[in-house]
């Protein structure tokens, strides 16, 4: 009996099992090319796209619950990682937008460019991840690079909504063409040393004022008013939050992640 193979700690790896299912059933509908003026495929992709997101941060969530991460669990994770949030929203943009540009070299090169920098992105987390064994260190929570999960989310529910637009009998127009530079700045913010909040510190424990607990219920009745609008308020707003959290202050900063533990210096490095 081999007693090196890792063990392998059921409910996040289930999780994360959830993840990779997502993603690869996304990718069967977006093979199944509905004819043109059909977007029920592209619903559904979209849908198991922001239900592997769900997935990601399930299992991170039980991970942490049990105590129980491990090396199996990060490098399963990655992979499922990779199908979910690399390889199904650069189909997807590829299949809405990209097919329709003159020249289709630019087309497939700008969806791989955003899957390359994914892939390698979660490569560095990894190296990261595994170098960091000196526990003297203080640890950040924040994330290097904006996290791929979030800009699968961002690609997604922007694309919901131009399709949901033209589902309504409106036409998208050369609204769909800000997708490929969207997804040109999403390729280079996942692979670049800006910090990303890692929102650990919010549980069942956090605590709030008033105005923050009148603003989550706004959030529910906005879920509750337009589903469809909901994902990219809620992606897009993470996206810039990491790009405007140099200037916010640190008291801010600490009441909005929930972090009390954020005395770390803005120019140690994450592990992520």
């Amino acid at each position: 009996m081999n007693n090196d193979l890792p063990k392998i700690h059921f409910w996040p790896n289930f999780m994360t099992a959830g993840n990779l299912f997502c993603g690869f059933f996304a990718i069967l509908h977006l093979l199944a090319k509905p004819p043109p003026g059909e977007h029920r495929n592209y619903f559904i992709a979209i849908g198991l796209i922001l239900g592997a997101c769900v997935f990601d941060m399930l299992d991170g969530l039980v991970a942490r619950a049990i105590g129980e991460d491990s090396p199996f669990g990060r490098e399963f994770d990655s992979l499922a990682d990779i199908v979910s949030f690399g390889v199904a929203p650069a189909l997807l943009v590829h299949h809405v937008v990209l097919d329709d540009f003159n020249n289709d070299r630019l087309g497939w090169f700008i969806a791989f460019f955003y899957l390359l920098c994914g892939a390698m992105r979660l490569a560095r987390f990894n190296c990261v991840a595994a170098a960091a064994t000196d526990d003297s260190k203080p640890k950040s929570r924040d994330f290097t690079g904006c996290p791929i999960p979030a800009a699968a989310g961002v690609v997604s529910s922007i694309t919901l909504l131009l399709l949901e637009f033209q589902q309504n009998d409106r036409e998208i127009g050369h609204w769909k063409y800000t997708l490929p530079p969207l997804m040109m700045l999403l390729s280079w913010l996942m692979f670049s040393k800006i910090k990303y909040p890692s929102l650990k510190g919010l549980n069942w424990k956090t605590k709030r004022t008033f105005p923050w607990f009148f603003a989550a219920v706004g959030v529910v009745a906005l879920v509750a008013y337009k589903p469809m609008i909901m994902p990219a308020v809620l992606f897009v707003g993470y996206l810039f939050y990491g790009l405007a959290r140099p200037w916010i202050s640190r008291r801010w900063r600490r009441e909005i992640e929930d972090d009390p533990d954020d005395e770390m210096g803005d120019g140690e490095e994450a592990i992520s």
